[in-house]
């Protein structure tokens, strides 16, 4: 949730995340949605595993903690393998991440 007055700011750092994630080789995809309404954003990121996620964090924590200083991070959801999951729970835990554990069943076109 960006805070009052702050969307035009948040919303100029955009950039700044895109410009570093386009060079992570793990990345699969990497948006922001924003909705004006509710002063909210979304970033929907995807992945090939749980080391691309981490080298991301890595990779943007700078850019991250600045817009922190002008937006909270409302909701924190990780989607993934079991297995990969859990490589991730040290370095996501302390953002208060919640984890979804992926169908096997399930499929990526």
């Amino acid at each position: 949730k960006v805070n009052d007055g702050k969307m035009d700011e948040f919303k100029a750092g955009f950039a700044s995340f895109y410009e570093k994630t386009k060079t992570e080789a793990k990345c699969v995809h990497y948006a922001f949605s924003v909705c004006e309404a509710q002063n909210s954003v979304f970033c929907r990121e995807c992945y090939d595993d749980a080391e691309g996620v981490l080298a991301h964090l890595d990779n943007v924590g700078a850019n991250l903690g600045e817009a922190l200083k002008i937006a909270k991070l409302e909701k924190f959801e990780v989607h993934g393998p079991a297995a990969e999951l859990e490589k991730l729970k040290p370095k996501m835990d302390p953002l208060g991440a919640v984890y979804y554990t992926l169908d096997t069943a399930g499929f990526r076109r």
